[in-house]
């Protein structure tokens, strides 16, 4: 990385309303990924990637500091007492199983953060069968998003097994640390800055929505009223989850995992003229779809949540660049092809959404109200949804930490009021499948795990 990677100071808006709703614990925007490597890494070039990582990366050395009286939005900076030790640790595990890592990664991922430090973590476990070993990360959802945290992440990683040493790391630019009168200052400004862009657009787009009255005023007026309609289902709430059998909403989280070969899973999906993330989607709605046969409680459709990727080539490299889209999907099509197609006219129609583009605009008003009315209103919109899907992109190349190769690597994205979220990380020719669910929802994880399996391999069998 360069030092002219950008990281904003100041948080997004919807950042900061991710931030500000955990005043609700179920809110929490936790993220925990669990890489399983080859053999243990180094420990001692280990803790120096890590350490030169947090010079690079400066989101690693900060932790979120809010302006008094709330005059801005949270802002970075840079904790005076930053103590690598806190957050870089090793274990041992008694058990050599991927499911005692598993267990521990369930732990980090209903434990809250300190928020008087940098938000993330990172585990190396070690003691795995075959002399291998696993890290667990943990990092908040406010730092980054996944494509992001993908990029991010590879920073800290070699491409090499035992790469040319590196020279040593000038640290002459050190990470702000603001004092309270600082944020005030900082905030001020960035508010000024922010009337004045916000004025100038609203200029801008006053005299554009002008010229196109004048020009086709029956087309403006659909315009205008199709992007309220937008807005007005992008905040609709929904409290109450469709599913008859996954209501309960608890801190309670089992993490499991399934592999799926990525190529052959490509191939099933292009058999319809579906893509990678529809095949994906259809595949978890036929597990739901199952998994409420199973309990004799079939339904016609649930509500799911997907965050839709906005990040442009040049986005800062941290924060959050995506909306989360929720609309109803069908549990009603038996045939997986057809449900590939199904997904894949649904997911289009949703991109389109004019509210898709407005979120960080809809998350400054959000904000502007008082916390606890803001974590009600938008607890309101997302504990109603059933379940979330997420697609991240992995490494399609092996990468390697302080001598230890990288072999499989599953993030479970935080359920944010949902009772299950499944992510797919492909990396390295495998989608690893990453499943967290509330433990409550859903008691009978194996039986949740043996029906999305028997629905990813039906969608496997479409492949040629």
């Amino acid at each position: 990385m360069t030092r002219g990677e950008r990281f904003e100071t100041h948080m997004s808006d919807s950042d900061a309303l991710m931030w500000n709703i955990e005043k609700d614990p179920l809110l929490r925007s936790t993220i925990v990924t669990v890489l399983l490597l080859d053999q243990p890494p180094e420990w001692d070039r280990l803790v120096d990637k890590i350490e030169r990582g947090t010079w690079l990366i400066p989101r690693l050395r900060q932790r979120i500091a809010t302006p008094l009286l709330r005059m801005g939005p949270p802002q970075w900076s840079g904790d005076a007492n930053f103590d690598l030790r806190y957050h870089l640790r090793r274990v041992k595990v008694c058990e050599p199983t991927l499911d005692a890592v598993l267990d521990l990664a369930r732990t980090s991922a209903m434990a809250g953060f300190d928020r008087a430090r940098p938000l993330w973590e990172y585990t190396v476990v070690e003691g795995l069968e075959g002399g291998k070993s696993a890290m667990i990360l943990k990092v908040h959802h406010s730092m980054t998003d996944g494509v992001g945290g993908m990029k991010l992440l590879l920073m800290l990683f070699d491409f090499e097994r035992d790469p040319e040493s590196v020279t040593a790391l000038d640290r002459v630019d050190a990470v702000p640390v603001f004092g309270p009168m600082d944020l005030v200052l900082s905030a001020l400004g960035h508010n000024q800055r922010r009337m004045l862009g916000i004025v100038r657009r609203g200029v801008i787009e006053s005299m554009s929505a002008t010229r196109a009255v004048l020009d086709d005023p029956v087309h403006a007026l659909q315009d205008a009223l199709r992007t309220a309609g937008s807005i007005v289902r992008f905040l609709t709430p929904a409290t109450v989850p469709h599913s008859p059998i996954m209501r309960a909403r608890t801190l309670a989280r089992q993490l499991s995992t399934l592999d799926v070969p990525l190529d052959e899973f490509k191939r099933a999906a292009k058999t319809v003229g579906g893509s990678l993330n529809d095949s994906f989607v259809a595949a978890v709605i036929g597990g739901m779809q199952r998994y409420h046969e199973f309990h004799g409680a079939p339904v016609d459709d649930l509500r799911m949540v997907m965050p839709i990727n906005l990040r442009a080539d040049d986005s800062a490299l941290g924060g959050n660049h995506f909306t989360p889209a929720r609309f109803l999907v069908p549990l009603t099509i038996k045939d997986p092809g057809d449900r590939i197609v199904a997904v894949r006219q649904l997911t289009r129609e949703v991109r389109a959404e004019p509210a898709v583009q407005l979120t960080d605009a809809l998350a400054g008003v959000l904000n502007q109200l008082p916390t606890t009315v803001t974590t009600a209103l938008f607890g309101s919109m997302l504990k109603g949804a059933d379940f979330v899907t997420s697609n991240v992109p992995g490494a399609p190349f092996e990468i390697f930490s302080a001598g230890a190769a990288l072999e499989r690597m599953y993030a479970f994205a935080p359920l944010a009021g949902a009772a299950v979220n499944v992510t797919l990380l492909s990396n390295c020719g495998t989608c690893c499948i990453g499943v967290n669910v509330d433990a409550v929802a859903v008691p009978d994880s194996e039986t949740f795990l043996r029906c999305l399996d028997a629905s990813f391999t039906e969608i496997l069998a479409l492949a040629p």
